[in-house]
């Protein structure tokens, strides 16, 4: 009996069409554009929250009713009751006409163990950055100084990139008269961070500006190292200053000098090689500069400035 044995396969079958799984390709460029769109989408989705969020954040950083700026001013508790409300008041009510505030600090305050109480000034500013978080710019202001013009903010006369640009003073030496080390040439207004003059014989700190931020903090800090303390300057901080700003570049690259005039006019120039920077009717600030010193008395020097300075309540 025979069995009928099924066909043997062959060693090449035929070939079977296989089902296609590509896509046309005006489908595929469909796809391709979608996708692409999707993702530019989600990009601009992506940025534009990015934006809302930080001017979110930056309005909460800036609280409403911040002021731009304030004024620091020590005074010697020793000094004449009277006479130092007289100066509060100068400083006060310029702060009010501008919408600025005002932060008042006695030299005893603060713990400078041995060292002189003209060092006050840098814990007083450390302080008022604390006190005032939210402000950009803060103004030290000697108490032998009165605010005379107060018809100038100090945005219109000093700290706006536009004004401040034709001002500084570019390539001198920072510790007149003949410092190697130069106030930088190419530095711009929008980079400073310390604003501050120079008279015939170094830089003035008892009038000077800085802009609020980190690099403010490291200022303050610097300046106040208990190191430089140690040395025994001749002009404590006046010399640690001028030390710091030639020795070290982080400071001087954010520094800018001005003229005297700008904000720190002398009434009397007892050097006689200042004449530049003496006081002149409508000036902005007067400096009685060593007016506690010898026979000079502050009060009568500063009686009849105060009694012409703008806007000053009896």
């Amino acid at each position: 009996m025979h069995f009928a044995f099924p066909p043997r396969k062959t060693s090449n079958p035929p070939p079977y069409a296989a089902r296609s799984t590509r896509y046309p390709l005006s489908q595929y460029l469909r796809r391709s554009q979608i996708r692409k769109f999707a993702i530019i989408g989600l990009g601009i989705i992506a940025f534009v929250y990015f934006i809302a969020s930080f001017s979110s954040e930056s309005e909460e950083r800036i609280p409403p009713g911040t002021p731009p700026a304030v004024i620091v001013t020590v005074f010697d508790p020793s000094a004449d009751a009277v006479h130092t409300e007289q100066i509060k008041r100068n400083r006060i009510s310029y702060a009010k006409k501008h919408g600025y505030e005002t932060f008042f600090a006695l030299s005893t305050t603060y713990d400078l163990g041995k060292h002189t109480n003209a060092w006050s000034k840098i814990p007083a500013m450390r302080h008022a950055l604390t006190s005032f978080p939210h402000s950009t710019f803060f103004w030290y202001l000697d108490a032998h100084s009165l605010i005379m013009n107060t018809s100038l903010s100090l945005h219109a006369r000093i700290t706006s990139p536009s004004v401040l640009e034709p001002l500084m003073i570019r390539d001198v030496p920072v510790v007149p008269p003949d410092s190697v080390i130069k106030s930088f040439s190419h530095l711009r207004a929008d980079d400073a961070n310390l604003i501050i003059a120079q008279d015939a014989e170094g830089l003035r700190q008892d009038s000077f500006i800085l802009r609020s931020g980190d690099w403010a903090k490291f200022f303050l800090d610097s300046w106040m190292d208990p190191l430089y303390r140690s040395y025994n300057f001749q002009k404590a901080d006046a010399h640690a200053l001028e030390h710091l700003v030639q020795w070290h570049g982080t400071v001087l690259a954010k520094l800018v000098l001005v003229p005297q005039r700008t904000f720190n006019s002398f009434t009397r120039d007892s050097s006689g090689k200042n004449e530049e920077g003496l006081y002149k009717e409508g000036d902005f600030v007067a400096n009685f500069m060593g007016c506690d010193k010898g026979e000079r008395n502050c009060e009568d020097e500063m009686k009849p400035f105060l009694d012409k300075a703008d806007d000053v309540p009896a």
